[in-house]
């Protein structure tokens, strides 16, 4: 193949963009004076909440990493061995058909597999009490999961061996703009095409709470035309809320456990967070992140797949190893990103409600409701947290 040198160029300068956006567009020091040091669990939880949360965490932990490392042996033995080609050479149909069938299949293979650890999970979630939803409701939104999982990857797929057909030899920078600009349709439709799958949502009624976000978001200079509230009772006893989407799609959503809950000015410091995440358009530079770091992968992918024919299908299954492996590495530099994102909203909707009290109150729900980890594990945080510990969290108010 001659797409080398493409592929190169394309690792560096998309590399280097993501550099340059990420030390322009994320807030890398939003503690004024520096973060503090955690504060003492024992200070805000009591010994047999911090023993339980410790418990349950500990086992939540273990099979999550053990179900994450079956998944990468499965995909690793079947892409970087030639069980994966002798695979896709008995799939009927034309290439385009066996990229699909060999997706569905590898991710049905991966999904039964680990399916055990996601049931030992499930189950320590209802003995605990954090979820009120039917194993019926369960396995339906698992099954809705991975059809996406495979519609998304297949897309992606098809996407870069089209270009490959097309490009010989540039096919590395047309994919690795073709699939940026896919991250940021994804991302721009994800509220109006996705969210729905898995839940209802309806307006914020009006009230105490839904005038007091109001005058937050013209406080805050942010342009709130509604803040949504999503029924994930019917799933879950604890406490979220989120901004999704950019543009024309962009929301705001409660969990209607939050807005049922928690009293207004605990609300409130929640709505005062996610609009610092709307007014900082974070959800849009996570994305234009994300869009620059799929160019740079593929750049990477062409690099490593010098000696391999992308336009064929058998050669999907490798690509898919290296997917899997990349994206778990890949998680210290997204995560990291995140924590310091959402640092800098735990400090800007402070200042915004000027109630550290009410803060401080939310966090220990929070962490109570879902039994967050109250424990120091610097490794576990640094490679799988997307936000920050709730006793760093706690620091802040203080």
């Amino acid at each position: 193949m001659t797409h080398t040198r493409t592929a190169w160029a394309v690792l560096l300068v998309a590399g280097a963009a993501f550099a340059l956006l990420a030390w322009w567009l994320v807030p890398w020091d939003p503690v004024p004076g520096g973060r503090p040091e955690p504060v003492d669990p024992e200070d805000y939880f009591t010994a047999a909440h911090i023993a339980r949360a410790e418990s349950f965490s500990t086992w939540v932990r273990t099979w999550s990493l053990s179900s994450l490392g079956v998944s990468l042996l499965v995909a690793c033995v079947v892409g970087f061995t030639s069980l994966g080609r002798r695979l896709v050479a008995r799939l009927p149909g034309p290439w385009w058909a066996q990229v699909v069938l060999v997706v569905a299949l590898l991710e049905v293979l991966r999904r039964t597999i680990t399916l055990p650890f996601a049931v030992l999970v499930r189950r320590r979630v209802l003995e605990e009490g954090l979820s009120t939803q039917s194993w019926w409701g369960f396995a339906r939104d698992l099954a809705v999961r991975e059809g996406l999982t495979v519609v998304v990857t297949s897309v992606g797929l098809l996407a870069l061996m089209l270009c490959a057909r097309r490009f010989p030899r540039r096919w590395p920078a047309v994919a690795g703009g073709v699939l940026g600009l896919l991250v940021l349709l994804g991302s721009f439709v994800y509220p109006l095409v996705v969210e729905p799958l898995f839940n209802d949502f309806e307006p914020l009624e009006a009230g105490a709470l839904r005038t007091g976000v109001l005058e937050l978001a013209d406080a805050q200079g942010v342009d709130v035309d509604e803040v949504l509230v999503a029924d994930a009772s019917r799933r879950t006893t604890t406490l979220n809320a989120y901004v999704s989407g950019f543009g024309g799609t962009r929301r705001v959503v409660l969990y209607d456990t939050l807005v049922r809950d928690l009293p207004k000015d605990q609300a409130l410091s929640v709505v005062a967070h996610e609009l610092v995440h709307a007014q900082h358009d974070d959800v849009l530079v996570g994305s234009l992140l994300g869009a620059v770091g799929v160019a740079a992968a593929v750049g990477l992918a062409g690099v490593l797949l010098r000696r391999h024919d992308v336009r064929r299908a058998g050669t999907v299954p490798l690509v898919l190893a290296m997917l899997a492996v990349g994206t778990v590495l890949a998680l210290p530099i997204q995560n990291g990103l995140s924590r310091t994102v959402e640092t800098r909203a735990d400090v800007e909707a402070l200042r915004a409600t000027g109630d550290p009290e009410g803060f401080v109150e939310l966090q220990r729900q929070l962490a109570v409701r879902s039994l967050s980890d109250l424990g120091a594990r610097d490794g576990w945080d640094w490679w799988f947290a997307s936000h920050p510990g709730v006793l760093s969290r706690l620091a802040l108010a203080d």
